[in-house]
């Protein structure tokens, strides 16, 4: 197979309706950021981010094509042509082209939704991040957000996610001894939807957060407040791409081998962007 023939076949896998409309191909993220797609697949590696360690264990593995979750060039719709003076960008271009590497992100898709069950798709990411905690999913596993516990303290969960998800450690915003029943995954808090997330958190009983991004002036000070008036309630701050990454573990794992036939399929993980002082 070609690649571009692998990558029309994960579209083609994927449900491609996300955001309650149909993925357009020409406004979506999901583009080839680097590469040539008309040469044979030699192997696959799935990765969060296609740092430069994995371009190297990419090489290494004898693959020629790394699907990637998020961007390649470090802004939003990777553009590059604001970039050609930056020597970062010179040294990873060049890195690419020694190897002969094509990078084609897949996100849209991957969160659009894959088949677990025959006319049932589930978002890949998050239904993948369940699969590799072995988390009970509270209602449809479609969307994978919602977790059930029984009162189990939120340093404890923080302490698995680092083990399972091989992580360098987290932090914990409000009350560590928080008894957890009901944890939600609520991606970014980063001004866009504070307010509702901060409802929810209120009018839902939920007691625990994992957060992608969060910032420090809206529902971060909500959860200390909660903690600080005996309303024991945390957030474990495990960053976007720690709690993406298992999605595109899943899919190297489980269904993208059904796809693409006999190609090597691998996942290297892009590891923990964060390291910690004490």
């Amino acid at each position: 197979m070609t690649i571009q023939e692998i990558i029309d076949a994960v579209k083609a896998y994927s449900k491609g309706e996300w955001m309650v409309k149909k993925i357009n191909d020409e406004t979506t993220r999901d583009k080839v950021l680097y590469g040539d797609t008309d040469r044979e697949c030699t192997g696959i590696v799935t990765t969060c981010f296609a740092s430069t360690k994995v371009i190297r264990e990419a090489h290494k593995l004898g693959c020629n094509l790394i699907i990637s979750h998020e961007a390649l060039f470090w802004n939003h719709g990777d553009h590059q042509d604001w970039l050609k003076d930056n020597r970062t960008y010179q040294a990873k271009k060049a890195l690419l082209d020694e190897y002969g590497i094509t990078v084609w992100r897949d996100h849209d898709y991957i969160h659009s939704g894959v088949p677990v069950h025959i006319r049932q798709y589930v978002d890949g990411i998050f239904y993948g991040f369940a699969q590799e905690l072995g988390w009970k999913i509270i209602d449809s596993p479609a969307d994978a957000k919602d977790y059930e516990f029984d009162g189990v303290p939120a340093k404890l969960i923080a302490k698995e996610l680092i083990e399972k998800l091989h992580l360098n450690g987290t932090r914990i915003v409000g009350d560590p001894e928080t008894l957890v029943h009901k944890l939600r995954i609520v991606g970014h808090v980063d001004g866009r939807a504070d307010n509702e997330i901060l409802t929810k958190f209120e009018t839902e009983d939920y007691d625990c957060a994992v957060t992608l991004e969060c910032t420090d002036y809206t529902f971060n000070e909500y959860i200390r407040d909660s903690a600080e008036l005996g309303i024991p309630k945390a957030i474990i701050m495990l960053g976007h791409f720690n709690t993406e990454e298992p999605g595109m573990k899943f899919m190297a794992d489980t269904w993208l081998p059904k796809v693409v036939g006999d190609i090597p399929v691998h996942f290297v993980q892009s590891g923990d962007g964060f390291q910690y002082i004490h």
